[in-house]
């Protein structure tokens, strides 16, 4: 073999060795930002003008919370909270927007009780993806359908709808995912929708907690 295609060879393997230690740690982390994510990294990815962008950006969320000084809730702000979340349910049979309202303000309030910014709902968003991202479209059709409430265009059912989106999030930010239980005053029908939460089962959650308070 010549020198020339000596030569040739070594640039070639060096050029392998590059790929190879180029794409596993690209794979690595986007397996990483995939699980971590969820269905978040494709909305992402969707939004960009590439992976490489996306990915860039979901890192970028990530470095932001790590600086955050997020915090659990203790339990008496906990269950302080959950009575605050059963009195907006029981406001829902006869004042459903000002609920809806109210049930936005109160998962603000526990986002900033948290640690987490307030201040921009695009970057709420941001920043609860990183922990939260399970719940974060029920959190954003939520929003949505608050919005419009607010200009008288939402409908009975939408206001109904946007309570289910929210407790689902704020039920995630009250016990961080550990399933606190809540007290579910709003009757069966108000609940009754597609999302899984029904009248059935919202009233076996008061009656978990009615027996964790004796």
């Amino acid at each position: 073999m010549t020198a020339v295609a000596w030569v040739a060879v070594v640039i070639v393997a060096v050029l392998v060795i590059l790929a190879v230690g180029y794409l596993v740690p690209a794979r690595n982390r986007r397996r990483h930002l995939q699980d971590r994510f969820g269905p978040e990294y494709e909305r992402a990815v969707r939004e960009s003008d590439s992976r490489r962008e996306a990915e860039q950006e979901l890192l970028a969320r990530e470095e932001r919370h790590a600086k955050l000084d997020i915090r659990p809730l203790d339990p008496q702000t906990r269950e302080g909270y959950a009575r605050k979340w059963t009195e907006v349910q029981e406001r829902f049979v006869d004042a459903p927007g000002f609920a809806v309202t109210e049930a936005d303000a109160l998962v603000t309030a526990v986002m900033a009780e948290r640690g987490y910014p307030t201040d921009e709902f695009e970057q709420r968003l941001s920043d609860l993806s990183v922990a939260h991202s399970a719940t974060l479209d029920h959190y954003r059709k939520a929003h949505d359908i608050s919005s419009r409430a607010a200009r008288q265009d939402a409908t009975t059912e939408e206001l109904r709808q946007a309570m289910v989106h929210y407790r689902a999030l704020f039920q995630e930010l009250l016990g961080d995912g550990a399933g606190v239980p809540l007290n579910d005053h709003v009757n069966g029908a108000a609940y009754a929708t597609t999302d899984g939460y029904d009248g059935a089962s919202m009233n076996g959650h008061h009656a978990d907690v009615r027996k964790a308070g004796r």
